[in-house]
């Protein structure tokens, strides 16, 4: 064990200053670190939007944190038991004495650590309906616009511009992006957006179809077309897509939300359109085969016509009883008008044998009677709605007043509890302006109590004196009096006039003065007036 003196002789450190030396020995001793292990404990962001968690391994954990705004921006998002490579910087926290390592990078671990994330990325995204057959769309079968959403420098838009000008050569808008790299999902996910969001008939054509292509790669360099917001954005496109991403091969998760998916991005322009040639073909035979079925169909009801017309008789077989009838009916006719016109006289005779002045006047009776006695009930049901209504009249009348009556009271009722409520505040004012004239009162009685406390005068009450010069400074020493000095002494009792004694010998100093300052007459010292305050 170390001697007690030495011990003793130990530099003595706060908590603080030891935490703050340990936190400055670890920074400077590892700086930026790269550490691999598997996340432990990660729930998700703070409410902060920091994240907490740990990487452990076998035998070993260390805490790590997540600031946000690098969160923010972190392509590869943390998720509890993937295995990680985090690049950041090693400190400590002294709230709880422990080190951690302020993560500032995260990447997979590995073709493994991807294929995991990928997996249950997949089943996420399946659960909630974006991979179903039912959201799918078919795709034009000749569109007038494509648009392409690619790298412009690849190789991959010549490959598709050339297949399209082989087959059938169409109008081709490209959507510059990034296909690889930070932030490469945010740009494709946007121009699949950016395509959506073109209006029909716009200045900018809307493409009937999209075609999302790139290259082949390892899996890394086809992240981005894994991540979330770019699958979410292929299945809410409301234009026909292509995926075109890789070879063959090559499986991502835009595949499953796309509408079609092609193997290679040449593979994805042969879907788009048909053949041009083919079409010609497929069109010529099409219209030989409509001329063939024409002639035949002319044919075929040449021939119909022809036995139609065997089998018809003749116009004059056919019109033979036809003219017969109408010859015997032009034959009936005089007769038949001339005993029409007979009737028609023997009736207007009966009715006019009907229409005598005794009749005339009998008509007239009775609708005069008619009408007298529909006068009568329109009086008597006149006379039945005016009483009815001024019966009803009264009734408002009545309830009009009774309830003026009862809102007058209410009035009244509602003024004398608010005359009550104003007297009660009027009260409780007084009793409050009273409490507080009463604390006001003691509070300049106990600053006057303090002030005659505090004054000077009072020590003076007691005996002693104060000593002015002539200009009325105070004096504070006897070294201030000059010999012969007309001085101003002030009792608790009044004031007396004096002159200082100057036989007085000098006062010795204690202790000699430097030489520089001997040379110098002392500056005479002059008092300033003070207030009651302070006895000087």
């Amino acid at each position: 064990m170390p001697p007690a003196e030495s011990l003793l002789n130990a530099p003595e450190f706060t908590v603080s200053e030891l935490s703050l030396s340990l936190k400055r020995t670890v920074e400077d001793a590892y700086g930026h670190v790269r550490v691999r292990g598997e996340i432990s404990g990660f729930r998700g962001a703070h409410s902060s939007g920091h994240c907490y968690f740990a990487l452990k391994d076998e035998s070993a954990k260390i805490e790590a944190v997540i600031w946000k705004g690098v969160h923010g921006r972190m392509r590869f998002k943390p998720q509890e038991g993937l295995e990680v490579i985090a690049t950041g910087k090693l400190t400590t926290y002294p709230g709880s004495s422990k080190y951690q390592i302020v993560i500032e990078a995260l990447e997979p671990a590995g073709i493994g650590a991807l294929m995991a994330l990928m997996e249950e990325r997949k089943r996420k995204l399946a659960a909630e309906g974006l991979f179903d057959e039912a959201r799918k769309q078919l795709l034009p079968w000749l569109p007038e616009v494509i648009g392409v959403v690619t790298s412009p420098t690849g190789a991959v838009i010549r490959d598709i511009l050339h297949r399209l000008e082989d087959r059938f050569p169409r109008r081709v808008l490209v959507w510059p992006v990034k296909v690889q790299g930070e932030g490469s999902a945010e740009q494709v996910a946007a121009a699949i957006r950016g395509f959506n969001a073109l209006p029909q008939g716009g200045k900018i054509p809307r493409p009937d179809v999209l075609i999302v292509a790139r290259g082949g790669g390892s899996l890394e360099d086809l992240w981005s077309f894994n991540e979330e917001i770019v699958v979410r954005a292929a299945a809410e496109s409301m234009i026909p897509l292509i995926s075109a991403v890789g070879h063959e091969t090559d499986v991502t998760l835009i595949d499953f939300a796309a509408d079609k998916r092609a193997p290679t991005p040449t593979a994805a322009a042969e879907m788009a359109v048909p053949v041009r040639s083919e079409l010609f073909v497929e069109i010529a035979d099409l219209a030989r085969r409509n001329r063939a079925c024409w002639q035949r169909g002319q044919e075929s009801r040449r021939n119909e016509l022809r036995a139609a017309a065997r089998a018809l008789p003749a116009a004059s077989d056919l019109l033979a009883i036809p003219r017969q009838r109408l010859d015997s009916a032009g034959a009936a006719l005089p007769r038949a008008l001339r005993t029409n016109t007979h009737a028609h006289y023997r009736r207007f005779a009966a009715a006019s044998a009907r229409l005598t002045l005794r009749v005339l006047h009998g008509q007239i009776a009775q609708s005069d009677h008619r009408l007298t006695v529909c006068g009568e009930r329109l009086g008597l049901a006149a006379r039945t709605l005016l009483r009815r209504r001024r019966d009803r009249f009264a009734g408002l009348e009545v309830r009009l007043r009774a309830s003026r009556l009862s809102n007058a009271e209410a009035q009244r009722n509602a003024i004398a509890r608010q005359r009550e409520r104003t007297q009660r505040l009027s009260e409780r004012a007084s009793r409050a302006l009273a409490t507080l004239l009463q604390r006001l009162d003691a509070r300049v009685a106990h600053s006057g109590q303090l002030l005659a406390a505090l004054s000077y005068r009072s020590v003076l009450a007691r005996g002693f004196a104060l000593v002015r010069d002539e200009q009325g400074h105070p004096l504070h020493s006897a070294d201030a009096v000059g010999p012969s000095a007309r001085l101003e002494i002030e009792f608790a009792d009044g004031r007396v006039a004096a002159t200082a004694d100057a036989d007085r010998p000098a006062a010795q100093p204690t202790q000699p003065k430097p030489a520089s300052r001997e040379s110098k007459p002392a500056p005479k010292r002059v008092a300033k007036p003070v207030d009651q305050g302070s006895l000087f």
